[in-house]
């Protein structure tokens, strides 16, 4: 087995949690953004992160939240790591960084080599990038549409200086040769591990990790 690692996301049940850490999950994530499927309040959020074993990273997925969110999520739920998931800033990364002392996750929609820039914007103020498939015009989510891109363009980046993740349309079947592909030593899944949106499947998820780990 290699040593990828998994994190994942839209986690809204204690079953789906302990499925995720018993599986080897190395981050769990949770969504706070109302249009999402896989949105949870702030509440639900303190009680599945609870329950969360040391060394496995809790995330807090967000999109273009202000400071009063992000003091409500920070203040009460104990998580390791903030998502930036919308259309902040490297500026904005920089300043919830400070703010909140915790490190910082920026989302990069890629569809084509153009997106590429915006990769180096951020990596000086993110402590993660996450590559994701960019969303369709109109999209009503910024991210777990389903969608992959072209892994060819991440191919031979070894130039980055911070750690990042793939995400975007992975499965059980596709991941392993996803990462391949792209030399990805993370990867990220939410819809690819549902059996319907928002819906989880315990199966799934150990099928995903099994497979990124190339089990």
């Amino acid at each position: 087995m290699n040593n990828i690692r998994v994190k994942i996301c839209g986690l809204s049940t204690p079953d789906h949690v302990a499925a995720a850490v018993d599986a080897g999950a190395a981050y769990v994530g949770f969504v706070f953004f109302p249009k999402s499927p896989r949105n949870v309040s702030i509440e639900l959020a303190a009680e599945l992160a609870a329950e969360v074993p040391v060394g496995v990273a809790k995330v807090a997925l967000v999109v273009n939240a202000d400071n009063a969110l992000l003091d409500e999520i920070t203040a009460k739920v104990p998580v390791d790591m903030l998502q930036l998931h919308g259309k902040e800033t490297p500026a904005r990364v920089a300043e919830v960084k400070e703010r909140y002392g915790l490190p910082v996750m920026k989302a990069v929609g890629i569809a084509d080599a153009e997106d590429l820039a915006q990769i180096d914007a951020y990596m000086p103020v993110a402590d993660q990038l996450l590559i994701d498939a960019k969303p369709p015009k109109n999209a009503d989510l910024p991210g777990g549409n389903g969608l992959s891109f072209d892994w060819t363009l991440l191919a031979g980046r070894k130039y980055w200086t911070k750690p990042w993740m793939l995400a975007g349309g992975l499965t059980p079947d596709n991941v392993g040769e996803a990462a391949r592909r792209t030399g990805a030593q993370q990867v990220d899944v939410s819809s690819g591990v549902e059996s319907a949106p928002g819906q989880k499947d315990s199966d799934m998820i150990a099928a995903f990790i099994e497979a990124a780990q190339g089990g």
